[in-house]
């Protein structure tokens, strides 16, 4: 009796650092079959009837569907997403430009003022230039 109150109580620790371990892998698991169910819907070059095929394989034999769908769909689902990154990062560049584009209009303005405050261009050629800028 003593030896088995003595094992309930063993390694506290330890039981805990294993339940920690069990939580990790079951997170990557469900992260792992999120990235495939999304990444099966991503893709533009296969057939509906193709990604029902795969969904239900997934779906129905998750394990098995999973590392199937890796190993003969990896590399094309490692080559849409860095193409999905650089759309990401093209939309990024362009909405940055266009909003420094604004700001280098008011830097053109500020620049035009200080010319004609200090005598450097007459106030027609500083209307001419603001509108120019302004278009």
């Amino acid at each position: 009796m003593l030896a088995t109150q003595y094992l309930a109580y063993d390694y506290p620790v330890l039981g805990a650092f294993w339940t920690l371990v069990w939580i990790f892998l079951w997170v990557v698991w469900l992260v792992l079959v999120v990235r495939v169910i999304v990444d099966i819907f991503r893709d533009r070059e296969t057939s509906g009837w193709a990604k029902a095929g795969w969904l239900a394989f997934v779906l129905v034999l998750p394990f098995l569907g999973i590392f199937a769908y890796l190993i003969v769909r990896g590399q094309s689902m490692a080559d849409r997403n860095a193409r999905q990154l650089q759309e990401q990062r093209g939309t990024l560049n362009a909405y940055i430009r266009d909003v420094a584009g604004g700001s280098r209009d008011v830097d053109d303005l500020a620049r035009l003022s200080g010319l004609r405050a200090s005598g450097d261009i007459t106030a027609a050629e500083f209307e001419r230039a603001k509108e120019k800028i302004l278009r």
